[in-house]
């Protein structure tokens, strides 16, 4: 249950703004904000930060917030990604209720709206083309000049419009455009398009229109039709506000509501890039998997790579909100996933580089149960058994047949305890003809088990891992890692691919306890010494669970720098 707003505080530029407003019963006590996505392409990180703030500003303030799809370029939309932002918002613990609405539900509003703005000769149809448009555009010293076609009649005008939605023009013939101000140092108002042809079938409308509205001109009109109060966006629609308010303040004797837009600045994330162009290139490229390939930073990509939901809302919380652009590290958020996993995740036993271990006076044949916690902070969720027998898989690493200074693992002569297991000592190992180390061999000590009385009559200092080469599940393991290796990718003229991370993904074959083998998808542990992993959503099946590497334990990229 959210807390009443007034005992919440103002933390940020845009609390202080809302917090003044119901103060002052600006709204009437209301607070309605919105998440507007277009439905052409999928959610990125970026719009994860757009989406956990609309919808907790309308939480916390005891308020609705409105998930509305700008569909209005029929060329790139598609069902595929409503579908897609519709599950991505709701993954990331928000709920939007009746409050599910498409800009082209507005069509023929916005169309008689379009009328009105004829009618009151604040807008005609110009009959330019889109160069020659740009050509009297003027430059940011030199103002725009006015269209031949501008001083065309309001009948004339009503006439073109209306023809043009009847369909009797071919695409680019004409556009309606705003009557503004050609000479404003503010680009958008320099009489921008509003309407232009498009004979394209529409994802909802099919081909009911051929003329469909630009994005500034049914943005400001679905927040007012829709009642919103405060309309967030980021920082980049600063300059586009006076259009807003412009077209707003027109239209007021017929819609008789003016939101406020409020910007703050967009996320930018070291490591990554976020431009749907490049997002697009990296994909059809081939550079990644898919939109869901883990190393992309889409919200599908990021779910499939077991990111979780609370980190990304923790990340936001975290980084605030503010009006001046600023760079947020990667570690940031991996930092906040791990914060997440380190109490939401199981433990397990997973050997990822695995040499064998043969214990040789254990007997053949014989097994038994060895005991380890689920979860260390939580001792509620009880232990599992972890079966040990004469052949164990440990990590490669964990043994050295001549040790450097400081190594208290497997080596000749040493002895280390079996992680839940007994204290074990290492006597030589077996070497193939190149003499590659093949086995390690060791003998255990009987009363030594962990969880006996015995089990602290032999001091150790290393402690190592393992599973049973008899009971272990060989599962496919998927390291990923960060898709660029540079911080800024592209910086400068620099093309953003050669900053690629060759080593961004690796496939290996792991030796895993066997009780990952029952694992669902989508389910997230954290192997023990390795990190946080999660059964892959889309490859995983039944008995067969394939891993992902979420996040290392530790930030290694920091000591890189």
């Amino acid at each position: 249950m959210s807390e009443p707003a007034e005992k919440i505080p103002a933390t940020n530029f845009i609390r202080n703004i809302i917090a003044d407003d119901i103060a002052s019963d600006k709204w009437g006590g209301r607070v309605a904000t919105r998440f507007p996505p277009e439905p052409n392409g999928y959610l990125h990180y970026g719009h994860a930060k757009s989406i956990c703030l609309n919808f907790g500003l309308a939480r916390d303030y005891n308020g609705v917030c409105h998930l509305r799809f700008d569909d209005t370029n029929p060329e790139k939309e598609e069902q595929e990604y409503v579908d897609s932002i519709l599950d991505a918002v709701r993954w990331l613990g928000f709920d939007w209720g009746e409050h599910q609405y498409f800009a082209s539900d507005y069509f023929a509003k916005l169309y008689t709206f379009a009328e009105y703005l004829i009618e009151q000769d604040l807008a005609y149809v110009d009959s330019l083309s889109a160069e020659e448009m740009r050509a009297l555009r003027g430059s940011h010293i030199e103002p725009g000049e006015n269209s031949p076609y501008r001083e065309r009649s309001v009948a004339e005008n009503l006439d073109l419009f209306r023809r043009m939605k009847a369909g009797e023009f071919a695409d680019g013939a004409h556009v309606l455009r705003a009557k503004i101000d050609m000479a404003s140092p503010n680009f958008n108002l320099r009489d921008p398009v509003i309407y232009r042809i498009r004979h394209a079938e529409h994802h909802r409308t099919g081909n009911e229109w051929c003329i469909y509205p630009l994005y500034d001109y049914t943005h400001c009109v679905s927040d007012a039709l829709e009642h919103i109060t405060h309309s967030v966006c980021t920082l980049e629609f600063e300059d586009h506000r006076p259009l807003y308010d412009w077209v707003l303040d027109q239209l007021q004797p017929l819609i008789g509501w003016h939101p406020q837009q409020i910007e703050f600045s967009r996320l930018n994330l070291t490591y990554v890039v976020l431009s749907k162009r490049k997002l697009i290139d990296l994909v059809e490229g081939g550079h990644v998997d898919g939109w869901d390939d883990p190393r992309m930073p889409t919200l599908v990509g990021a779910r499939r790579r077991g990111f979780t939901a609370a980190g990304f809302r923790l990340f936001t919380d975290r980084i605030g909100v503010s009006k001046a652009d600023s760079w947020i590290d990667m570690s940031v958020l991996e930092d906040c996933m791990r914060e997440d996993l380190n109490i939401a995740a199981e433990r397990r036993i997973a050997v990822l580089n695995p040499l064998k271990l043969v214990i040789d006076n254990y007997p053949e044949g014989q097994s038994e149960d060895c005991f380890a916690p689920n979860h260390p902070l939580k001792p509620e969720l009880g232990k599992r058994a972890v079966p040990l027998s004469r052949e164990l898989w440990i990590e490669r690493e964990d043994f050295m047949e001549t040790p450097s200074k400081g190594y208290f693992r497997l080596f000749p002569g040493n002895k280390v305890r079996l992680r839940y297991g007994y204290v074990v000592e290492c006597t030589g190992c077996d070497k193939d003809a190149d003499g590659h180390i093949t086995a390690v061999h060791c003998t255990y000590l009987p009363d030594t088990k962990s969880g006996t009385p015995g089990s602290d009559s032999v001091k150790v200092k290393g402690n190592i891992h393992w599973v049973s080469v008899a009971h272990a599940y060989q599962a496919e393991v998927r390291l990923y890692d960060r898709l660029f290796a540079a911080a800024n990718p592209g910086a400068g003229d620099r093309d953003y691919r050669l900053d690629l991370n060759p080593d961004s993904k690796t496939l290996i074959s792991a030796c895993l306890e066997p009780s990952l083998r029952n694992a669902s998808a989508e389910d997230s542990f954290q192997f023990e010494r390795h990190g946080y992993f999660v059964a892959d959503r889309v490859d995983s099946q039944p008995g067969k669970p394939v891993f992902n590497r979420t996040v290392t334990l530790k930030d290694s990229w920091g000591k890189q720098g």
